[in-house]
């Protein structure tokens, strides 16, 4: 499995917290299943943050049923990400994970307000979109990591299949 570290451009000398999440690859016929935020057009893998004393495993079992109403199984972690901006270093534990079920959509309250809905787009299409990460540099340091975050996972996530 493959680590890799991603430095913000906003991020302080040392870091003082540390929060740590899940996120699932799902692929099935060549698309790829990914939230996507209505209200400002956002991408992201689903998934979230690990709470109490879950597991990774379990944290991208529950977040992505919460996100997307799928209940997935996960097949194998092929990544953890760590990225460090202002005083946090985030930890990402991806996973290649199939669909198993239908579950129940459980949206927050401010992710009902971001228009939160379950996606699937070709891969490929995936990919680009995610590519453009640096577009954002100059307007969004959060916007500009997340996809460059994504677009990471995604190019491992690829390299896994060759």
């Amino acid at each position: 499995m493959k680590e890799i570290e991603i430095l913000g451009a906003n991020r302080f000398e040392t870091f003082t917290k540390t929060r740590a999440g899940s996120r699932a690859v799902i692929v099935r016929d060549g698309k790829i299943l990914l939230s996507h935020e209505t209200v400002s057009g956002w991408w992201l893998v689903p998934g979230g943050g690990v709470e109490g004393e879950e597991t990774p495993e379990e944290c991208c079992v529950r977040e992505v049923e919460e996100e997307t109403g799928v209940i997935v199984r996960p097949l194998r972690q092929f990544l953890t990400l760590y990225e460090y901006y202002e005083e946090y270093r985030y930890i990402s534990y991806y996973f290649v994970c199939e669909a198993a079920g239908s579950g129940q959509m459980r949206l927050t309250d401010a992710e009902k307000r971001r228009g939160l809905e379950p996606r699937w787009i070709p891969l490929q299409e995936a990919v680009e979109l995610f590519s453009r990460h640096q577009e954002y540099a100059e307007t969004s340091e959060e916007k500009r990591g997340s996809y460059l975050r994504e677009y990471t996972a995604l190019q491992e996530y690829l390299k896994t299949l060759a």
